[in-house]
């Protein structure tokens, strides 16, 4: 068991989150006295499709202050408007914890997502600071940060295999409402070799063998399902043209080389960096909703070539992290975050590697990745 950083929240709230990351775990350490509703197991799911109205006759029956947990709530979005009804009829008595792993269902049925009402809040993959000093960089860049994944280190191939062969091929296809599996299948593998990169959504679907608009929909319905997201292009208030197309990232450097069919390979140097950019790219999104943040993340790339990997912005503030997999650090590696500090773009800038030592690079601060963690969490990066 690994204790989760992320607070509970004291009002009602939506948890998402990718499967397998351990929501329903830390929902029942948190709330064991809760009334649960596990939408998961299908008799619970059954009776209530049948009578969406028995969720209004059991909480107005618990006492005032109980917390209501439904778990997988995108299974039965209908449900929303009974809790919409219940928190408009009964305020604040109750509260409401709605975990999923998909928003799709939910946006594309369009339904009642309680806006000013509940709270949203994001799960993630383990955290370093979760983990521990237990493990190496050089395993997480290799297996990632699942919790079932950390806690059964010797059977980390097993389990990342299992969880995208029976999780990400099957209900993800279930959710893409993909007719032919085969083409998907193939999506899946490119996209998993195009992880960290730009892009081209043509280029892709010549790859893929499948038309422009359904490899769209693929990438669509992986964000959705919280498996990748899109880091997009940064337009800042800078004089040269940036470029315009996001880059996309899986969501756990594991599921990336299972789905590349890399897991009982060794790691290549190829590899290495859009790994370890997938790793600190998994740190920044997790400190941003443990620390509840706010902000938004970015890259910035001019057609020169010049390129930072991240920006998280909030406001007038801007932080920059560029991110090399290697032991050592070259000066003209933070000549892109030199330029945006010296034209006051951003205010800070920090260099992330794989080496043992803190340097400073003039206005930049050069950080090991386990020392820029232990920064992130303790609010001395970005917040």
């Amino acid at each position: 068991m690994y204790a989760r950083a992320l607070p509970l929240p004291d009002h009602s709230f939506f948890l998402f989150g990718p499967r397998g990351t351990g929501k329903t775990t830390w929902l029942r350490e948190q709330l064991g006295g809760a009334t649960w509703f596990d939408l998961v197991r299908n008799a619970e799911l059954l009776a209530l499709m049948r009578d969406p109205n028995r969720l209004r006759q059991s909480v107005e029956a618990l006492p005032k202050g109980s917390w209501v947990v439904i778990d997988e709530v995108q299974r039965l979005p209908a449900l929303l408007n009974e809790v919409h009804s219940l928190i408009a009829d009964h305020g604040n008595r109750y509260r409401f914890a709605l975990s999923g792993s998909s928003a799709r269902k939910l946006r594309r049925m369009d339904v009642n997502l309680l806006a000013g009402r509940v709270i949203n809040r994001s799960f993630f993959p383990l955290t370093m600071a979760e983990i521990g000093s237990g493990v190496t960089t050089e395993e997480l860049l290799a297996h990632g940060c699942l919790p079932k994944v950390r806690a059964e280190q010797r059977h980390a191939v097993d389990v990342l295999e299992a969880y995208a062969a029976n999780y990400i091929r099957e209900e993800i296809q279930q959710e893409a409402l993909v007719k032919n599996l085969d083409s998907f299948a193939r999506f899946l593998e490119v996209a998993a070799v195009m992880n960290a990169q730009v892009v081209n959504v043509a280029g892709i679907a010549r790859d893929c063998a499948v038309a422009r608009p359904t490899v769209q929909r693929y990438f669509d319905t992986l964000v959705d399902t919280l498996i990748g997201t899109f880091v997009p292009a940064w337009r800042p208030r800078a004089k040269v043209k940036e470029a315009a197309h996001p880059k996309f990232y899986l969501f756990d450097t594991g599921v990336v080389r299972s789905l590349a069919q890399r897991l009982r390979e060794p790691l290549e140097a190829a590899e290495r960096g859009p790994l370890l950019e997938t790793l600190v790219l998994h740190e920044l999104r997790a400190r941003m909703s443990i620390a509840n943040l706010g902000g938004k993340l970015a890259y910035w790339r001019t057609p020169s070539g010049s390129e930072v990997d991240f920006i998280w912005s909030r406001g007038r503030t801007a932080v920059g992290v560029e991110v090399k997999a290697a032991t050592s650090w070259r000066r003209e590696n933070a000549r892109a975050l030199h330029d945006l500090i010296d034209g006051e773009v951003i205010e800070r800038g920090f260099g992330i590697y794989l080496g043992r030592d803190t340097l400073r690079d003039g206005d930049v601060e050069v950080l090991p990745f386990r020392e820029f963690t232990n920064r992130l969490g303790a609010g001395r990066v970005i917040g």
